[in-house]
């Protein structure tokens, strides 16, 4: 794999030149060195069948219930969002988890958290889901000043099979 030349510091600057388009299948490299990235950063991984059978549900055409968006910098992604659309017992509309959110370090405090957060929203709105929710690490201070700005917390603690 070649080493990619890191963009400019971000210095808090938005990023004019940002693009935020689905996924497509020539994405993959760029899509699963951000998703290493991502899980890299939960010190967690999943095998190689598990990124070729979830890259493949992310592209459209794969899981109708499922997409992803990649943020591009001067036609250099930068930035992924997953996003799964399901169903909720207390609404008759369907709900859409944001799942996974990264953007390259180099890159955060530039807009494209945000934006990746905001494609979100207007694809859950032409679904007519209004309602979008995601989860977060307590230590992952970062992105909640962002979440922070862009959403509103819960009172709910996650539990997961013992």
């Amino acid at each position: 794999m070649s080493r990619i030349p890191p963009l400019p510091p971000a210095k808090g600057l938005i990023v004019t030149d940002l693009l935020v388009r689905p996924l497509r299948p020539e994405d993959i490299a760029s899509w699963r060195r951000l998703w290493t990235a991502y899980l890299d950063f939960y010190d967690s991984a999943v095998p190689t069948e598990t990124c070729d059978t979830t890259f493949a549900r992310l592209l459209h055409g794969g899981d109708p219930n499922m997409g992803c968006r990649l943020a591009l910098i001067d036609g250099r992604a930068v930035g992924l969002v997953h996003f799964i659309f399901h169903r909720h017992c207390w609404k008759p509309e369907n709900v859409c988890y944001l799942q996974d959110l990264y953007a390259d370090p180099e890159v955060r405090g530039r807009g494209v958290g945000r934006a990746l957060i905001e494609a979100v929203y207007a694809v859950a709105d032409s679904r007519g889901t209004p309602s979008v929710y995601w989860l977060t690490q307590e230590f992952n201070d970062t992105a909640r000043q962002l979440y922070d700005r862009i959403g509103k917390s819960t009172a709910f603690v996650k539990y997961v099979r013992g």
